[in-house]
């Protein structure tokens, strides 16, 4: 169903004379997630149909398979790897989530091509329908962005990891512009840690904090691929604390994503 509806969209932005990025803009997502939902891999949601019907003059066309896509998203399963779906049932329920990265760009932060990317480079090899399907669950974790009330969200970033060019050079500028547009969200605050502070909270790696919609907050790592979720209230207070220290030693949203800005000018 998917599949065709993505088809059905591509060709109604074509015959209006827009490109994937030029779209993008007039619906309030990214170039990627319009690509992804063109070809059938990013569920759209009700909200995008109607307003894309209206911009390229479907007439009711997308309006009209609402009901069906409603259905189906209510019928759909996860299709994320066993070991990641206690994680990511209770990610889609968060109402605030917040993250120190150290190491790459958090998934659900990630371009397509940045998502490609890492998975292609992975060691032991993916095969390359692992890979296509590792990336299209990626991107549908996405639209925990697009839910109404939207979540509240933080995220912070070692400098290091936005100054790697993962995919190369334009891989790395689409990443980095992808951070700029989710860092200007009204719910999401985006920081950065710089490289050359001297004193740092927190050196034994990445944490996902969350809260589920009426349940307490949890904690999430992976470490090498072995992921470790965490409801321990004392263990959880403590990476709280320390995520707090994390945010206070990192640049301001503002100067962050000036910063961001600076680094996709030097390219």
């Amino acid at each position: 169903m998917f599949a065709v509806l993505g088809k059905q969209l591509k060709l109604m932005r074509e015959r209006a004379g827009l490109n994937q990025r030029e779209f993008g803009q007039l619906v309030g997502y990214g170039p990627d997630q319009i690509s992804a939902m063109e070809r059938g891999v990013r569920t759209p949601r009700p909200e995008f149909l109607r307003r894309a019907d209206e911009i390229l003059g479907a007439n009711g066309m997308f309006i009209a398979v609402i009901p069906e896509v409603e259905e189906a998203m209510t019928r759909a399963r996860t299709r994320h790897p066993e070991w990641y779906r206690g994680y990511a049932v209770l990610e889609a329920q968060a109402v605030s989530l917040h993250d120190y990265s150290t190491m790459g760009v958090l998934g659900l932060l990630q371009t397509e091509d940045y998502a490609r990317a890492v998975f292609t480079q992975r060691h032991p090899p993916l095969d390359e329908e692992t890979i296509e399907k590792r990336v299209a669950d990626r991107l549908s974790r996405q639209q925990i962005f697009e839910q109404w009330p939207p979540p509240e969200f933080s995220f912070v970033i070692e400098q290091a990891v936005l100054e790697r060019p993962i995919g190369g050079p334009q891989v790395h500028r689409g990443q980095l512009q992808q951070l700029l547009r989710l860092g200007r969200m009204r719910n999401v605050q985006l920081q950065i840690m710089p490289t050359g502070r001297e004193n740092h909270p927190s050196l034994g790696g990445s944490f996902t904090l969350l809260i589920p919609k009426g349940k307490e907050q949890v904690a999430y790592m992976e470490i090498q691929g072995y992921p470790k979720l965490i409801s321990d209230r004392e263990q959880v207070r403590v990476l709280a604390a320390r995520y707090g220290i994390i945010r206070a030693q990192a640049l301001n949203p503002y100067e962050s994503l000036d910063l961001i800005e600076k680094m996709l000018e030097e390219q």
